[in-house]
């Protein structure tokens, strides 16, 4: 299947799904990019572009939010990123597979802002769930069938 118009983004300097990433990629021919501030080894990711930022809070976010278009699947757990990626008509997914859509952002960003409130204020703690196998699991159907559906429309 040669849908070479096609590319991952992702927000990889903490994302858990870089390999799964890089091997759903090749099968539909679409360009990795991974964005990080640095750190990256390049020898790990064959065949991915590996675009290193500078370091700034946000610079991998707005180099991603810039690039971002409709042939994209972006990965990201940041979600004032996946609001500004979905903006741009890119697909967007979690890492754990979870999709974020036009429908779910403003909940998703009404969440966030809750839960930095409730840190803030020493309510809670903060701490996210742990990473799981089912999370990698579905993070590779959602990407397989978010590519799939970029790859119907090219």
């Amino acid at each position: 299947m040669t849908v070479s118009a096609l590319r991952v983004l992702v927000d990889a300097d903490a994302c858990p799904v870089k390999d799964e990433a890089l091997e759903i990629a090749r099968r539909f021919e679409a360009e990795l990019v991974l964005v990080s501030n640095g750190g990256m080894r390049p020898s790990r990711y064959p065949g991915a572009r590996i675009v290193v930022v500078s370091a700034g809070a946000d610079a991998a976010d707005d180099w991603i939010a810039a690039e971002a278009g409709d042939k994209d699947v972006v990965v990201t757990a940041d979600i004032p990123l996946a609001a500004r990626a979905l903006e741009r008509g890119a697909a967007v997914i979690n890492p754990n597979g979870r999709p974020f859509t036009a429908e779910s952002i403003g909940t998703a960003l009404s969440m966030r802002a809750f839960n930095q409130h409730l840190r803030e204020t020493g309510e809670s703690r903060g701490l996210n769930a742990a990473f799981t196998g089912a999370d990698r699991a579905r993070f590779r159907g959602q990407l397989d069938l978010a590519l799939r559906r970029l790859a119907q429309v090219t």
